[in-house]
């Protein structure tokens, strides 16, 4: 059958498709082959770096107790500081090595629909998979959004590893290095092993404190069990806490517990606000739920009344007070028209907003929003 004038053949488009195909393995070959290089040099770094780390502990470990405690601290200092070097290269041989492993599953995708044989007795088909000649099913997803999709799962994982690098594995590794202490100063030194026992009870009790917040911050597990209200009391009182700044929160009409991806967003949404506006240091904020055929979910931002800038200081007081007083109400009027609601925290709470069919308004002065979710229709046993 003729080509119609304007319209490219079956035949075309699928040898098109399959120089396509071809390319795009080509190309991954050489990507893989660039990380493997990188896993190798990444690999070989963190060898050093461990082999390092433990030639310091042992040589912490041969001065015992005949050494001086300034000749004990430099040796725990450098213990530290190759103990986070050793933590940052297997953090990031673990990223190359996922990244390695995910680009393999897709080549290797691409490579059996290259292997799979031409249809038999297909005019023009020759040479293209058999695979590409079979109607094609509902597309779901494309090799553009699927990379999207990886990549933006790289970044999490990513960014995982360095907030448990930079906080939890610090903190077990100066816990580690306190116990090492106490247990070289028992014998010459009971007293002092006491103090810095204490001292280690405290270092793991805020080693605690800061796992179970990055732990919350990564997944509250009260969300799941309990649901939203209670979860976002408890986001109030911590970021309270974090910030000195009081958070009150409350909730009009009757909770109920809602689907767990909309519980999510809406937990997200609120506390994204609420961080935002303890940024600009108001006086207090306020977080209301306000439950009916809507949900409203309203932060907002209180500050203190600026000086009258225009009030005039005390004709007895002394110059250079007058002029600090006029320094701290200048400083004042122009802290009233910071917007704390920034554009990039707009956009993160806007995007998950519209993505659940809600919609968001932020104040002027970007010291508060107020956003409304539909709410499913409530179960009879509910």
């Amino acid at each position: 059958m003729a080509e119609v004038s304007g319209v490219p053949s079956a035949s075309s488009t699928l040898a098109s498709l399959a120089e396509s195909l071809e390319r795009e393995l080509e190309g991954l070959e050489r990507e893989l082959a660039e990380i493997g290089i990188l896993v190798g040099q990444a690999r070989t770094e963190a060898g050093r770096h461990e082999q390092k780390r433990s030639q310091a502990a042992e040589r912490l470990a041969a001065l015992g107790t005949r050494a001086g405690a300034e000749e004990l601290a430099e040796a725990n200092a450098q213990l530290i500081t190759l103990t986070k070097r050793a933590a940052v290269m297997e953090s990031q041989l673990d990223v190359l090595a996922g990244k390695q492993k995910t680009l393999e599953r897709y080549r290797d995708s691409l490579g059996r629909l290259r292997a799979t044989p031409a249809e038999p007795g297909d005019p023009g088909g020759a040479g293209v998979p058999s695979a590409l000649h079979a109607p094609a099913p509902p597309v779901t997803a494309t090799p553009t959004s699927g990379r999207a999709v990886l990549e933006a799962q790289e970044d999490l994982r990513r960014d995982l590893a360095r907030a448990i690098h930079d906080g939890p594995v610090q903190s077990l590794a100066n816990i580690v290095l306190q116990a090492q202490i106490v247990d070289r100063l028992l014998e010459r030194d009971p007293e002092a092993a006491r103090a810095e026992v204490r001292d280690l009870v405290a270092m793991v009790q805020r080693t605690l404190e800061v796992t179970k917040a990055f732990v919350f911050d990564v997944r509250p597990m009260v969300l799941d069990d309990l649901g939203l209200v209670p979860t976002l009391r408890r986001v109030a009182r911590d970021r309270s806490r974090r910030s000195q700044v009081p958070v009150e929160f409350e909730s009009l009409g009757t909770d109920r517990r809602l689907p767990m991806e909309l519980e999510s967003a809406i937990f997200r949404v609120a506390d994204e606000a609420v961080a935002g506006l303890l940024g600009g240091r108001p006086e207090k904020v306020v977080l209301v739920l306000d439950w009916g055929d809507e949900l409203e979910v309203t932060a907002r931002a209180l500050h203190a009344p600026a000086p009258d800038a225009d009030e005039a200081p005390r004709a007895d007081m002394p110059e250079a007070l007058r002029e600090m007083v006029n320094d701290q109400r200048a400083q004042a009027a122009a802290s009233g028209r910071i917007a704390v609601v920034t554009l990039a925290i707009r956009r993160e709470i806007g995007d998950r907003v519209a993505a659940i069919g809600g919609r968001v308004e932020f104040a002027e002065d970007g010291r508060g929003l107020a956003a409304r979710f539909p709410l499913p229709a409530a179960r009879p046993d509910a």
